[in-house]
C-alpha cells in the first residue's frame, strides 16, 4: 500500500508553512501513521490540507492555471498566503509499498505576468543499498528546464561527473538500465514535468507516484445527497458527496455479485436495519435503492431510511470497495451520526488500514470528540493560529502524542476527548 509519511505545505492560504510528519531531512519526525485524524477550531486549514493534496492532483491533469482556477479557488493570488511573495510550495514524502525506499517529491508554483507556472519540480529517492547521505535525484527541473534519469536503479559513475544544476555543482549517476541522464527542457511551464514526460515506462517511480496522487478520493458524504436516484449506469466509486451510491451498488451487483454479497453480509451484522440491498430501474431510466430489514416482510427505499444509517452504509461501501483509492480523505464524518456509530465507525476505519495488506491510508477532519476518543494519541494532529508576536495568526500543527501535556494526563486515565473539551489542548490563551 502506497503511503504518505510527510507532507509540508508553504505559502497556501492560511497554510504558511506547515509540516505534518516526517520529511527526508527530519529522520528523527515520526511518520504519518496509516489512520491519521486532524482536529482544531473552524478556518484553521484542516479542509485546506487536503485541497492542497487535491491541487496537485489537479495540477499534475490539467495543469497549474486551471488547477488555481477550479474547485472554487479563484486563482493564484487568492490561493498564495495573504502577504506572501515568496511561491506555493508542496512537498510530499511517501513509500510506494512498506518495504520500499521513500520518495521525496517537491514542487514549487509561482506567477508570472499573471499566470502561474511551475518554478521548480523535484523528485529523489535513495539508491539501492543506500543507508545515509542525500537521495538521489531522479527528476529536478527550474522553469521547465533541467535533468531526468531513467530506470529503476542507479549506479555512480567511476569518474564522478558532475554537472552545472541551477548554480550548483551536483554530482551524477547513472541509470542500470540505461546509461544516459537526459537534459529536458519542458514545452509548457505551466504542467508539472512529472506529468508531461514522453515516455513514463521509462520512469516508473515517476508514473506510480503520479497514479497515487491522481487516485486520491475525498469523501464529504451527504446523506441527503445519497438518498436521490441518479441516472442508471455502474460507476466504480463513490464520489464526494455519495450522490452516486445506487450507480456503485449497481457496478458491484454486475461486475462482482459474490463479493457484493458477501459485502451485504458483513454491512447487515453492523447495520440490524440492513438485511438485503438491490437496485431498481424506474421507467425513465432513474435508479433506486431497495432494502430489505431484517425481521420485516416489507422492503424501503433509500428515501425512507434515516440520514444516520444512510451515512453508514454509504461509509462502509466506500471502505469495501473492491480496488480502493490509495488514500481516502475524509471530512467530517461524524455530522449525523450518533456517538456510539463514531466509535464503530472509528474501529472500521482502523480495521480498513490494517487488513489484509493494508488497504488504503486513511485521513479525517473532525470536529466530534467521541471520534478522537477511539483514537490513538498519535493519530491525532492538532491545528491552531499561531498567537505568537509578528506571525500573523498563521497555522501551526502539532501532533497529540508529542504533547507532554496531553500523554501524561492520558496515563492517569483521562481521556482524548477529554482533553479536547478543555480549551488548554485546543491552545486557547496558551500562545499559540
Amino acid at each position: 500500500m502506497p503511503t504518505i509519511e510527510g507532507i509540508r505545505i508553504e505559502n497556501y492560504g492560511i497554510l504558511r508553512d506547515v509540516t505534518l510528519g516526517k520529511l527526508w531531512h527530519t529522520q528523527d519526525a515520526r511518520p504519518l501513521t496509516s489512520l491519521t485524524a486532524i482536529i482544531g477550531d473552524n478556518g484553521v486549514g484542516k479542509s485546506t490540507i487536503f485541497d492542497a493534496l487535491g491541487f496537485v492532483a489537479d495540477a499534475f491533469r490539467y495543469g497549474v492555471e486551471e488547477a488555481c482556477d477550479s474547485r472554487g479557488r479563484g486563482g493564484f493570488q487568492r490561493l498564495r498566503t495573504q502577504g506572501q511573495t515568496e511561491p506555493i510550495r508542496f512537498e510530499i514524502y511517501y513509500r510506494q509499498h512498506r518495504t520500499s525506499r521513500p520518495i521525496t517529491y517537491q514542487l514549487s508554483i509561482d506567477e508570472d505576468q499573471g499566470r502561474p507556472f511551475v518554478c521548480g519540480e523535484h523528485l529523489r529517492q535513495r539508491r539501492k543499498g543506500q543507508k545515509r547521505g542525500h537521495p538521489f535525484s531522479f527528476l529536478r527541473l527550474r522553469n521547465g528546464r533541467g535533468l531526468v534519469w531513467k530506470g529503476e536503479e542507479t549506479v555512480t559513475h567511476a569518474d564522478n561527473d558532475q554537472v552545472d544544476l541551477f548554480g550548483e555543482r551536483v554530482a551524477v549517476t547513472a541509470s542500470r538500465e540505461s546509461s544516459d541522464r537526459e537534459a529536458v527542457q519542458l514545452a509548457d511551464p505551466g504542467h508539472p514535468g512529472i506529468a508531461t514526460l514522453e515516455s513514463l515506462q521509462q520512469h516508473p517511480r515517476f508514473a506510480a507516484f503520479r497514479s497515487f496522487i491522481e487516485d486520491r478520493h475525498l469523501s464529504y458524504l451527504n446523506p441527503d445527497a445519497a438518498r436521490e436516484w441518479p441516472l442508471t449506469g455502474p460507476e466504480k466509486r463513490l464520489n464526494r458527496s455519495g450522490d452516486n451510491l445506487g450507480n456503485v451498488v449497481q457496478f458491484l451487483e454486475q461486475q462482482h455479485p459474490e463479493r457484493w454479497q458477501r459485502i451485504v453480509r458483513r454491512i447487515a451484522r453492523k447495520i440490524p436495519e440492513i438485511n438485503r440491498v438491490a437496485t431498481e430501474s424506474t421507467d425513465d431510466g432513474r435508479l433506486l435503492l431497495r432494502f430489505d430489514g431484517q425481521g420485516s416482510d416489507e422492503a424501503f427505499h433509500a428515501r425512507q431510511m434515516s440520514a444516520g444509517t444512510m451515512k453508514v452504509f454509504a461509509y462502509l461501501l466506500l471502505l469495501e470497495d473492491p480496488s480502493p483509492a490509495p488514500l481516502l480523505c475524509i471530512e467530517e464524518p461524524e455530522n449525523g451520526l450518533y456517538h456510539s456509530l463514531l466509535e464503530m465507525l472509528a474501529r472500521e476505519f482502523r480495521a480498513h488500514v490494517s487488513g489484509r495488506q493494508g488497504e488504503s491510508q486513511v485521513f479525517i477532519t473532525t470536529h466530534q470528540p467521541h471520534l478522537v476518543d477511539a483514537l490513538e494519541p498519535q493519530e491525532v494532529w492538532i491545528l491552531n493560529r499561531d498567537r505568537a508576536a509578528g506571525r500573523a495568526g498563521f497555522t501551526v500543527a502539532r501532533r497529540a502524542g508529542d504533547e507532554l501535556a496531553t500523554t501524561a494526563p492520558l496515563a492517569e486515565g483521562l481521556s482524548l476527548d477529554g482533553r479536547w473539551y478543555s480549551d488548554h489542548w485546543i491552545g486557547r490563551g496558551a500562545g499559540v
